[in-house]
């Protein structure tokens, strides 16, 4: 393994060790049946995490913490994928530690470890509603296209500087007091599947998976194009050079 990847792997090993130890042990903890006072201490507490880990390592391996935002970046040709691919199996290989320490001191999977699940006859307003594989997966994967998004506009174009891990942390918060309630808001296929070996509780664990890529794809390609347009609009206004008199 090359000196330079290692402290990378690392990184994200341990970053998302703690997303998931945080993430999912608030969800376990905190859940179901709380109301909004209990979806927004689970969303600040995934987006807390991610975002103070990112302060952390962001210089290190840019602070990832989700397959999905490494397929981004990789689909924006940011990165290599032989070092993407072992970005997602660190991420992954620490999701799965951190659910078992979970499992662990919790004292085994009685609390779900917050395997993330599609809602049944939630309540909202006069109704109640079931979400779908179909609507989940659309849920599932326009949160990822947001969260890719901010990471692209903020992190690797460098738009916001050293306050990227903020505004990637505050979308993570946003998205999950809005879909938390619908489809558990996992967007991310470690921290998704990490509890759900763990409990051995797979159930619609490819929309976990599937959803978040699709998402992380369709950023990925629209960025790409807007950073495309937008360097054709600089090259078209500037000033065209006349040969020297």
């Amino acid at each position: 393994m090359s000196n330079l990847l290692a402290p990378k792997l690392l990184a994200e090993f341990i970053g998302t060790f703690a997303f998931v130890f945080i993430g999912a042990g608030a969800a376990a903890v905190v859940g179901d049946g709380v109301g909004l006072p209990g979806i927004a201490a689970i969303a600040f507490a995934h987006g807390l995490t991610i975002m103070v880990f990112a302060f952390a390592y962001g210089s290190v391996s840019g602070g990832h913490m989700n397959p999905a935002v490494t397929v981004g970046v990789l689909a924006a040709g940011a990165m290599r994928a032989g070092e993407a691919a072992g970005y997602i199996v660190s991420q992954l290989v620490g999701a799965v530690i951190g659910a078992l320490l979970l499992w662990a001191v919790l004292g085994g999977a009685a609390t779900g470890l917050g395997v993330p699940a599609l809602a049944h006859d939630l309540a909202l307003g006069a109704t109640t509603v079931t979400v779908t594989p179909a609507a989940g997966f659309v849920i599932e994967a326009v949160l990822a296209f947001f969260l890719v998004t901010v990471v692209l506009s903020t992190a690797v174009a460098g738009r916001a500087g050293n306050l990227a891990p903020l505004a990637i942390g505050m979308t993570l918060t946003l998205n999950i007091i809005m879909g938390g309630p619908l489809t558990g808001a996992a967007f991310n296929p470690a921290r998704a599947l990490g509890p759900m070996i763990v409990t051995g509780n797979l159930s619609d664990a490819w929309l976990y998976v599937a959803a978040p890529i699709v998402g992380a794809i369709v950023a990925a390609v629209l960025h790409t194009g807007l950073v495309h347009l937008a360097q054709e609009r600089t090259t078209a206004a500037a000033p065209a050079s006349t040969p020297a008199e």
